[in-house]
């Protein structure tokens, strides 16, 4: 079964204390399809301008990423996005968001893309990311993303859309936004009732948690030492995920949990370099390793512990 992403496509122009980068490759579409495509081929959805140029074409393609859905704008500019984290790299401020032909991105799906098996709508309008799925001839498994802006501003279309999904990943602060609530537990709980039969919530370097028919379940983050760029984590975290379920061909709740486990792998490599390079220097072997030091760390034996009974 195949997989699609629909979201942006960019370039990013990233300042840290430790260093910087300009007009790097990068986009919610471009960070999952290469973390994705780690696990198999991925068709993307996009838009670009004419400065969108034949390497970056080929940056996705040598990776396994089909662009026959990248529509190209003559005359028009790739959208552009500058950030500066802080020290802790938690934070960062946005400084400049030009969105160029991402403004009036009006996606259409090549006819083989409609049959997809796993969909991704990355950040966007409800609206639009409703319009994609109008476009799929079958039922595929769908996740959305979702953020602050459209929550506060496109509540009522964000509502129709989650009740047509599958899952819903968001971060802790927009999950708390989205349901009211102030704890994570009783946010994700209310976030289910709004339709999707699964939320997945992540906490940064504090990993994620799963909302499920079972309950909840969650997994932390792997400990790094080391951040050079936290941009594009969380859709790391995505295409790791998914991924590793159409790889499966399966959704069930014991292959999910060991989905987002990869997931989280998957990101950590993205935050080693700035832009797509961590991702673009993952290979099967590495993301392995990284994934057997992740299983270990889990691997908890059960140990007789002598309780008082007062």
């Amino acid at each position: 079964m195949s997989l699609v992403v629909v979201g942006s496509v960019a370039f990013d122009s990233i300042e840290t204390p430790d260093g910087s980068v300009k007009d790097a490759l990068g986009g919610s579409a471009v960070h999952f399809s290469l973390a994705a495509a780690l696990f198999g081929p991925v068709q993307l959805v996009g838009v670009v301008g004419e400065d969108f140029t034949a390497d970056c074409h080929n940056i996705l393609r040598e990776k396994g990423v089909s662009t026959e859905g990248l529509e190209v704008i003559p005359g028009g500019k790739t959208f552009r996005w500058s950030c500066k984290y802080f020290d802790d790299m938690d934070q960062r401020e946005t400084l400049t968001t030009d969105l160029n032909v991402f403004e009036k991105f009006q996606p259409t799906l090549p006819a083989e893309y409609c049959q997809a098996g796993f969909l991704y709508l990355g950040n966007g309008a409800p609206v639009t990311q409703s319009s994609v799925l109008d476009q799929m001839s079958g039922k595929p498994f769908s996740v959305v993303d979702t953020m602050n802006f459209w929550i506060d501003g496109n509540r009522s279309e964000l509502l129709e859309l989650l009740g047509r999904v599958d899952a819903l990943v968001l971060n802790d602060e927009e999950a708390y936004l989205l349901s009211g609530e102030k704890n994570l537990v009783r946010a994700g709980r209310s976030i289910r009732k709004m339709g999707p039969r699964i939320v997945i919530a992540k906490k940064g370097q504090h990993g994620a948690t799963i909302f499920h028919e079972a309950g909840e379940t969650a997994l932390p983050a792997l400990p790094l030492a080391d951040v050079v760029d936290p941009t594009g984590a969380g859709d790391s975290f995505a295409g790791g995920m998914m991924g590793s379920l159409q790889s499966c061909g399966s959704v069930d709740l014991e292959t999910l949990k060991v989905a987002v486990a990869w997931g989280t792998v998957t990101a950590s490599f993205c935050c080693g370099g700035y832009g797509v390079e961590g991702l673009l220097k993952a290979d099967p072997v590495s993301l392995r390793e990284r994934f057997e030091q992740y299983r270990k760390m889990l691997d908890l034996q059960p140990v007789e512990i002598p309780l008082t009974s007062n």
